[in-house]
């Protein structure tokens, strides 16, 4: 598979995209990156994702006091909130909808987030399930707020991938199995992948996802 690859200029968004092979209809999945990452840490997923995606990893705008980027203002709080998020999340929404090519479909889209980024996924399918059609969150967290959400059934008849490892020392298994646990209780078909690894994802929990991405449903 060609890999066409390369930096863009969005707006206010730093964005690495890779351009799908052929013609037809095209699916766009946002790579969503941790807190301290960029538009680069969640590259090494591409390979593996069928070609036919419009992917892009969209650097985070808000800049960290550790160096790189992260999805919200972090003060003091080790957990932000779903209300943390949504800066960001009206941003992404306009970043999608400025994106055009023909073929492209994005009235729905798909997203790959770890640890924040998950976090941030987790908040923008909960609140916009109708936007979304598959989720993977790797070693997150499910943001408080979302309890309202989570009551109303808000992922009926969604399947959403999860993975987490059981030495995670960033963000404990516990919260990973909360995550899980929620999901169901929104009514989502949760796909568990829990390791004995740490804040990663694990080559088994690797191949499970590509799993769920290559699948048609």
């Amino acid at each position: 598979m060609s890999d066409k690859t390369n930096k863009i200029k969005f707006g206010e968004w730093v964005v690495r995209q890779r351009i799908p092979e052929g013609d037809g209809v095209h699916r766009l999945l946002l790579l969503l990156h941790g807190w301290t990452g960029d538009e680069d840490s969640m590259w090494i997923f591409t390979p593996r994702l069928p070609s036919s995606y419009l992917i892009l990893a969209p650097r985070g705008l808000t800049e960290t006091h550790l160096g790189g980027y992260g999805w919200e203002k972090v003060g003091s709080r080790s957990w932000p909130g779903a209300a943390d998020f949504q800066e960001a999340i009206e941003a992404l929404f306009g970043l999608i909808h400025s994106v055009s090519r023909p073929g492209l479909q994005n009235n729905q889209i798909d997203l790959i987030g770890f640890s924040q980024g998950a976090a941030l996924a987790y908040t923008m399918l909960l609140e916009y399930p109708e936007k979304i059609n598959k989720l993977a969150g790797l070693s997150g967290f499910l943001p408080a707020g979302l309890e309202q959400n989570i009551f109303e059934k808000a992922l009926s008849g969604k399947k959403v991938f999860v993975s987490h490892g059981t030495k995670d020392g960033m963000v404990p298994i516990e919260q990973g199995r909360i995550v899980v646990r929620e999901l169901k209780s929104a009514g989502a078909d949760v796909i568990y992948c829990e390791e004995d690894v740490g804040h990663k994802l694990s080559l088994g929990c690797f191949r499970a996802m590509d799993a769920y991405f290559e699948r048609e449903d």
